[in-house]
């Protein structure tokens, strides 16, 4: 293709991004400071372009948008932009570079990265900026959803399941024909719907550079990769390597393929969305798109130096409450939803998106308020990690919009602390328990706006958490200095792997007693893949530059400690055949006919007091004299000894049933409710560090 033989017209300013027409493909994006615009087309795998296509101002031009129509397009072509300007990086900003050449910001694919771990070459030829150096494929919406329509299930009877699309299936042990990809994701259906989570909460699944780290593993001299892929080279491409067949925007059919497959499974799909940094890192990182596009735009700078305000620890930190930026992520946001059907977004270090151009924290962020009204996003789930890497700490305070969740970080502590034996840890497990009314109720909002996690991606998996208490990250290559090291665990008695069986033994029971609280407590639960089974990483608090081992599920696990899955499977059953545990309101301040009821090991007597370790309470299934569920009476032992409890008489016409014991061998540790047995005793005693639960049932 010459030239000479393309066809042009002026275009239109919008969409943004490469748009089909019947009539050609419109290109349009946007730049207030180049002087002039080049769209360069390429043929497939070619290395030298097949047209240069300079933008005409007087004629491609409209207000800061630079666009332009070319009549019949081939739309197996390959595109990228040039932009002229000044580059003035330590006065005016600017980062103009004509030898560059620059990713579209709209673009729904791009080319190469098709192979994980493999660095992109084209026609035999690589280089160390290869990677840097993809192009955008033209994408068309066809696509047969079949009728797939989202799925809306309530917020506060989800249960959220996090996973790393690669690391969830990569290992030999998955017995998935496609490890490591979306179909992996979809041939591990079955299982998910076993275990009974509501929704899949994905790592970012858009591009990423995964070679960008040149840290290696001391102990085995391999580099190591960008795992995690909080590191987004573009918003709305989903990552190549992530399909079985990642060429030619076939990863956004594979994309969509699991997403449907998902939704006829009955389960939602949340993104994890990074809008707070880009790989462009720092000043002396690489330029791909943004920078080089408008970089005063783009990202947040020191007035005087330039320098690159640096709020989420990653070298830059995005503009997000500029207009435009504004616009930028709404497109994104709303692209997900309406074209790839996606049903919610968590966004990572979420109060970056509360800061204004010179890094303050605003008082009613746009960006914040702009994500919660928009009428497309209505039904669509908002999670924020309401925190920063900068010290701001929101949970709680992130937004008064009711339309936000967030990561409830106080309920990842407090359970912890608490399951450690810490003392004065009893009033804020119930205040947790309860749905942290102190965090969500003064300004309105209700238990479903705080998910409980005990454990995320980023820091010790749940079998971690009860067998080390420090941080093993020698394999990061940093010296151990990276990953927390507050990380409220307790080893329970030995560090890391041990033959001692009353260790194991304890190590299991701590683990089942956080399910029992994370299950059983108002708001909206979340695990990570492989807790339900004892995934470990080896005490590595920060695995996010692992592909290998550390961070593959290995599946042998789930038949190794199937008394553990199928603790897990029982007892996520149970919250979602009650309602009393997913109430859309918090408990009512009233000594009449309370619909809980808090004790220690005493009925009616509470003891908040520091040096107590034990909390217990009946959670009535009958609200304003309707019965409406079973009731259930919740013994918590956080002590290191055994502690006895009264118990209460039951509710009129009822008895006890003996339902759940944390301390308890497979199955004994949690009964089918039909099979569970009249309890005649008039005390139990609960095992250390471990939960006792009981239903009532007619008699």
């Amino acid at each position: 293709m010459r030239k000479e033989k393309i066809i042009t017209g002026a275009g239109y300013p919008l969409p943004l991004g490469s748009f089909l027409k019947p009539e050609g493909v419109n290109f349009a994006i946007f730049s207030r400071h180049a002087e002039a615009v080049t769209l360069v087309l390429f043929k497939s795998g070619a290395e030298d372009p097949c047209a240069e296509i300079p933008l005409d101002p007087k004629i491609n031009r409209t207000g800061n948008i630079w666009h332009i129509l070319l009549h019949d397009l081939d739309t197996n072509l390959r595109y990228g932009y040039r932009m002229s300007g000044p580059y003035d990086p330590k006065g005016a900003g600017h980062f103009f570079a004509t030898e560059n050449l620059l990713l579209d910001p709209y673009a729904k694919a791009l080319t190469g990265g098709s192979e994980w771990g493999v660095a992109y070459c084209r026609s035999g030829l690589c280089t160390p900026l290869s990677t840097f150096q993809r192009r955008c494929c033209i994408i068309g919406d066809e696509f047969d959803w079949e009728g797939d329509r989202p799925l809306n299930i309530p917020l506060e009877k989800s249960i959220i399941y996090e996973l790393h699309v690669r690391g969830f299936t990569r290992h030999e042990s998955s017995g998935a024909a496609n490890p490591g990809t979306y179909r992996g994701i979809v041939e591990k259906i079955p299982y998910l719907k076993k275990l009974g989570i509501t929704a899949v909460e994905l790592l970012p699944v858009t591009e990423f550079n995964e070679h960008e780290i040149t840290n290696a593993n001391p102990f085995t001299g391999e580099r190591l990769k960008n795992f995690w892929g909080y590191s987004p080279i573009s918003f709305f491409a989903p990552k190549a390597a992530y399909a079985v067949n990642g060429r030619n925007g076939n990863q956004v059919r594979e994309f969509k393929e699991m997403v449907k497959a998902l939704h006829k499974a009955g389960i939602e799909v949340i993104l994890d969305v990074v809008f707070n940094h880009t790989a462009e890192g720092g000043g002396n990182g690489p330029v791909i798109s943004f920078r080089g596009l408008d970089n005063v735009i783009y990202y947040l700078l020191d007035p005087r130096s330039r320098e690159y305000l640096n709020f989420s620890g990653c070298g830059n930190t995005v503009n997000c409450n500029h207009p435009l930026v504004r616009h930028l992520i709404m497109d994104c946001l709303r692209y997900w939803v309406i074209e790839m059907h996606v049903d919610g977004f968590r966004f990572d270090l979420a109060s970056v998106l509360g800061r204004d151009q010179q890094g303050n924290v605003l008082s009613n962020p746009p960006m914040v308020e702009k994500i919660a009204e928009d009428p497309i996003l209505a039904h669509t789930k908002i999670i924020a990690e309401a925190w920063d890497a900068a010290g701001l700490y929101q949970v709680g305070s992130f937004s008064t919009n009711r339309r936000w969740a967030e990561w409830n970080g106080q309920f990842r502590d407090d359970v912890r602390r608490f399951l450690c034996g810490h003392e004065a840890m009893v009033a804020p497990l119930a205040t947790r328990i309860a749905g942290s009314a102190d965090l969500y109720q003064d300004d309105g909002r209700s238990p479903r706006n705080s998910i409980n996690f005990i454990t995320s991606h980023d820091g010790f998996t749940l079998y971690d958490l009860v067998s080390y208490n420090n941080k093993h990250n020698l394999a990061n290559g940093e010296d151990n200095r990276d990953g927390g090291n507050d990380n409220l665990s307790w080893n329970s008695g030995s560090e890391g792997p041990t033959d001692n069986a009353t260790i194991t033994e304890l190590r299991l029971r701590r683990i089942k007693t956080f399910a029992a609280i994370l299950m059983l407590s108002q708001g909206v639960p979340m695990l990570v893949a492989g807790d339900e089974f004892g995934r470990t990483q080896q005490g590595n608090n920060n695995a996010y530059c692992h592909d290998n081992e550390i961070s593959w599920l290995n599946w042998e696990l789930a038949k190794q400690n199937h008394g553990l899955l199928r603790f897990f499977t029982r007892i996520i059953a149970l919250r979602k055949s009650h309602p009393v545990f997913h109430r859309t309101d918090f408990f009512p301040a009233t000594e009449e006919n309370p619909e809980i009821e808090w004790q220690s090991t005493t009925p009616g007597r509470p003891d908040w007091s520091p040096a107590c370790k034990t909390l217990a309470f009946v959670l009535h299934g009958t609200t304003a004299g309707v019965r409406r569920d079973d009731d259930f009476f919740v013994m918590l032992n956080g002590g290191h000894l055994p502690a006895d409890f009264i118990i209460p008489a039951p509710p009129a016409g009822r008895f006890w049933h003996g339902l759940i014991d944390t301390s308890a061998a497979s199955p004994k540790d949690i009964v089918n409710e039909t099979k569970s047995q009249p309890v005649r005793d008039a005390s139990i005693t609960v095992a250390n560090l471990a939960a006792t639960i009981f239903i009532s049932k007619p008699c």
